[in-house]
């Protein structure tokens, strides 16, 4: 049963990424990217590695190709153009796609017949994840951490690179609201009896 699952999930992964590039829409594009994911994290669950399947979901799917489809969304594309583009390159696309080919089955190849090693971090452990998690935060937490600063300082960076001056928008000025002056904030009004302000 696992092996007709196998083909199947198999097939729907490579009619995918074939559509992701085939597909004129950009938008039907990204969706085809979106079932590759998903059905690749079914492949995942297969093989026993469901935190990997879990991770595929959620940081691929979740994050990264709605991403995609909201560019792509938010763009004004000219479709004449991309079809004349796709025309010009297409050579270029298909030596591309026989060489990532060729790749594959040399990995494929080396699998099979080099008898390659399984990675077995914990053999105690009940599950995949126990055993990813065992060596994650025990063995490699200091990298683990150094990397989650490094990916914080990222994040950081590309805020500051897209803040820029607009003088429609209007900003916090941290320096001026704690420097103000009394009188600058409070203004008494004398207000006469039997009248407003």
């Amino acid at each position: 049963m696992a092996l007709i699952a196998f083909y199947i999930l198999s097939t729907v992964v490579v009619l995918s990424a074939l559509f992701v590039v085939a597909a004129r829409n950009p938008v039907h594009s990204v969706l085809w990217l979106i079932l590759a994911f998903f059905t690749s994290a079914g492949l995942l669950v297969l093989i026993g590695a469901e935190f990997l399947a879990m991770l595929l979901v959620v940081v691929y799917v979740g994050a990264v190709a709605v991403l995609f489809l909201f560019v792509v969304m938010m763009l004004d594309i000219d479709f004449a153009e991309l079809k004349q583009g796709f025309q010009n390159y297409l050579v270029v696309g298909v030596l591309v796609a026989l060489a990532l080919l060729a790749e594959i089955g040399i990995v494929a190849a080396a699998a099979t017949f080099g008898g390659g090693t399984q990675f077995n971090a914990s053999p105690g452990a009940a599950t995949n994840a126990e055993a990813l998690s065992k060596v994650l935060y025990t063995d490699y937490l200091l990298l683990f951490q150094m990397s989650g600063i490094v990916l914080l300082v990222a994040m950081m960076g590309a805020i500051v690179l897209t803040l820029r001056s607009r003088p429609s928008v209007k900003r916090q000025n941290i320096a001026q609201q704690t420097g103000r002056k009394r009188k600058d904030a409070v203004e008494l009004k004398d207000v006469r009896p039997g009248q407003g302000i």
